[in-house]
């Protein structure tokens, strides 16, 4: 059994969530995960560098200067690359086949292997925000502080309607599901909030997180209330201690 131990703001333990084995099996191998984080790098580029070759520049077909009597080289078009404004020689075009494909299985597989990774190494932890009931900067900075974290870290969020199965069975029960989620997306807002004016301190989305940010950020502060959603992604069950 692995732990994911569970902080205050103050930086105190305040419980620990038990995990099975089985959840932090690595089900990627190391060329796997390479070919993933290469490809999601390089999908991230928007290939949309362009220049304009002598042919496509704007220019009349007059000639610089005549031919003979100069004494100067031979030009025959203000649009030649020698000259200002003329065209550019082998310049970047836009490519559009240069998007990286990864079957679904295999990203699900490699962001696992990188949470158990994350996992096994202690760098995983929960926090509980129940103090911080407006956005402020000095709390999550002096927890990071206590914490002697890395460099880089990675809050991340729950969604609350990723995973949820229900069915509306009236008009109280909407309203309450309506009430939650507005309390959950006002934490969140007063989360990002706190620590978007830290260096190198990021928030994300657990439906949403990717093998990058993953392997990009040292450590990894789930926020309380979401663990369920990051077991998910891992493939099984939370027991609680």
């Amino acid at each position: 059994m692995a732990d994911i131990k569970k902080y205050n703001l103050a930086g105190e333990q305040v419980g620990s969530v038990a995990l099975d084995d089985a959840l932090l099996q690595r089900v990627a191998n190391p060329q796997m995960v390479k070919d993933y984080l290469v490809g999601y790098r390089a999908n991230q580029r928007q290939w949309s560098a362009n220049t304009k070759s002598r042919a496509e520049v704007s220019h009349s077909g007059q000639k610089p200067h005549p031919q003979k009597g100069t004494g100067r080289a031979r030009q025959g078009y203000l649009g030649a690359p020698q000259y200002k404004g003329g065209g550019r020689v082998f310049g970047p075009k836009p490519k559009f086949d240069q998007n990286v494909k990864m079957n679904k299985k295999e990203k699900r597989a490699v962001i696992r292997s990188l949470l158990a990774q994350k996992i096994q190494d202690q760098h995983v932890h929960i926090l509980s925000v129940d103090g911080l009931d407006k956005p402020k900067t000095k709390s999550v900075a002096d927890f990071l502080k206590k914490m002697d974290l890395g460099k880089r870290v990675l809050f991340v969020g729950g969604d609350l309607f990723a995973s949820m199965e229900y069915e509306i069975e009236s008009v109280e029960a909407l309203n309450r599901l309506e009430e939650a989620y507005k309390a959950s997306v006002t934490q969140r807002d007063i989360v990002v909030k706190s620590l978007r004016n830290i260096p190198k301190i990021s928030f994300g989305l657990l439906p949403n997180l990717n093998g990058y940010e993953v392997a990009l950020n040292q450590d990894i502060i789930v926020l309380d209330g979401n663990i369920d959603q990051l077991v998910t992604i891992l493939g099984g069950e939370v027991v609680y201690e």
